[in-house]
C-alpha cells in the first residue's frame, strides 16, 4: 500500500501566491520609486525625483543618469505616511518570512496526510502581513499628492508602490487560501466515530468443534450440545 501524496488544492495556491507577494512586497520595499516628481521647475524638463521610503534619486532621463542619496530639503521623510511605511513594511516581510515557515510545516507534501490546523494558522500569519503592507500602500497613495513637493512640478504613482500594492494582495489570497484549512479540522471532528464491530457474540453459536458432518447431525438429533443454538458455520 502506497500512502497518497496529495496536497490539497488550497495549499498550492497558498503556496504559491505567498513567496510571489514576498518577492513583490520586497522589491517595493527596497526600491526608491513610491512616488515621481516631475517637470521640477528651475530643473531641466527631463529630470525626475524619485522619492522611496528609505532614500530620494535624481534621474536624467535623456543620458539615464541616476544619483541617488538626495538631500531631503522639503521634509519628506518627516511625513507620516513615510514613517509608518519604514515601519510596517519590513514588519511585514519578517511576518511573511514567519507565516512561510509555519505553513511549509503544515502542509508536509511528503508526508500521507498535512497538518491541516498548522497550515490554517499560518494563512492567517499571512493574512496578517498582508494587511500589514497593504495597509501603509493605501495611506501613502491617499496622501501622495499631499505630501510636500516642488512648487509646480507633476506628481504621479512609482512603480514601487504598484508592486508593494500586487503583493500585498498576493499575500492576503494566499493567506486566505491557506486559512481554508480550518474547514478540513471541522470535518474532520464532525465526522461520526463508528463504534467497534464485534467479532462474536455470547451464545449466539457453538463452541463445539465437530470433526466431520455427521456428528452434528448426531447432536441435532439428541439436542444435548447447543439446545436452541444452531451450530456455527465454522463448526462444519
Amino acid at each position: 500500500y502506497l500512502p497518497s501524496m496529495r496536497t490539497p488544492t488550497e495549499m498550492i495556491v497558498g503556496l504559491v501566491l505567498c513567496p510571489c507577494g514576498l518577492l513583490l512586497t520586497l522589491t517595493g520595499t527596497l526600491a526608491p520609486s513610491w512616488r515621481q516628481v516631475s517637470l521640477i521647475p528651475d530643473q531641466p524638463m527631463d529630470v525626475v525625483w524619485e522619492q522611496g521610503i528609505w532614500d530620494v534619486c535624481r534621474e536624467q532621463q535623456s543620458t539615464h543618469d541616476r544619483l541617488c542619496g538626495q538631500a531631503d530639503e522639503l521634509g519628506y521623510f518627516d511625513q507620516v505616511p513615510v514613517r509608518v511605511a519604514q515601519g510596517l513594511m519590513p514588519s511585514s516581510l519578517v511576518v511573511t518570512l514567519v507565516g512561510f515557515v509555519v505553513a511549509s510545516l503544515g502542509v508536509r507534501c511528503w508526508q500521507r496526510e498535512p497538518r491541516h490546523l498548522v497550515a490554517g494558522v499560518a494563512g492567517l500569519v499571512l493574512l496578517l502581513s498582508g494587511l500589514m503592507s497593504l495597509v501603509p500602500s493605501s495611506w501613502y497613495t491617499q496622501e501622495l499628492w499631499t505630501m510636500p513637493a516642488p512648487p509646480g512640478s507633476t506628481l504621479s504613482v512609482g512603480y514601487s508602490l504598484v508592486l508593494s500594492y500586487l503583493g500585498s494582495c498576493m499575500e492576503i489570497l494566499g493567506g486566505l487560501a491557506l486559512a481554508l484549512s480550518f474547514h478540513h479540522c471541522c470535518k474532520e471532528r464532525r465526522a461520526p466515530k463508528l463504534p467497534p464491530t464485534p467479532v462474536s457474540e455470547a451464545g449466539s453459536c457453538s463452541s463445539r468443534a465437530y470433526s466431520n458432518p455427521w456428528d452434528v447431525l448426531e447432536d441435532e438429533q439428541d439436542g444435548q450440545h447447543w439446545g436452541s443454538s444452531p451450530p456455527c458455520d465454522s463448526d462444519l
